[in-house]
């Protein structure tokens, strides 16, 4: 009888927020820490990247104009714990919440998070990232899917997002985390 070797299971190293930090690639990637797994993203469509820049005009204005807080927009790292530290599309801050902006990244709860939908990307906003966001207490998620024209509206309700608006290529919503603020979605698509 000959025996059978069995190959041990293999391990495969989660990566920290310290591994993260102190990468230095330099290959026009930008990565994000996901579950202890760097994510090498890609540059965004123009699509994208052109939706993504009127919400910016848009958000920051009003946050400006208003006096209400900061929005920005990726690459800004969250950090939620030692093995999560996304990069939303854009993230606004209210002024009573600047202190979790540092020198290293936003350290805390954003008010209001928004995620652009890109073929890659489309499971991590839709699970993994939404789950990180509901577990750093992220009041505000918008989820933008520039392929159908939607923009969906999740708040926290408890420590789960409940969907509390829906728009189809026209339509408005309004946010509860940058008060007074209402978006015409036409504007962006």
């Amino acid at each position: 009888m000959t025996a059978t070797l069995i190959d041990p299971p293999i391990t495969l190293k989660r990566s920290t927020y310290a591994d993260y930090k102190a990468l230095d690639v330099d290959d026009n990637f930008w990565y994000e820490l996901i579950n202890g797994e760097l994510v090498k993203k890609s540059s965004p469509a123009p699509r994208h990247q052109m939706i993504q820049a009127k919400l910016f005009r848009l958000l920051a204005n009003y946050a400006f104009e208003n006096k209400r807080g900061e929005v920005l927009c990726a690459p800004v790292d969250v950090y939620v714990d030692d093995e999560n530290v996304p990069q939303p599309d854009l993230l606004f801050i209210a002024n009573e919440n600047a202190h979790i902006i540092t020198d290293d990244g936003i350290m805390g709860a954003p008010n209001l998070v928004v995620e652009i939908l890109s073929p890659s990307s489309i499971k991590r906003d839709r699970s993994q990232k939404l789950h990180l966001y509901e577990r750093l207490c992220v009041p505000e998620y918008w989820i933008i899917d520039p392929k159908s024209a939607t923009v969906e509206l999740y708040l926290l309700a408890g420590t789960v997002y409940d969907l509390h608006s829906y728009a189809v290529e026209a339509g408005t919503l309004d946010s509860t985390q940058l008060t007074g603020f209402s978006l015409d979605i036409s504007q962006i698509f």
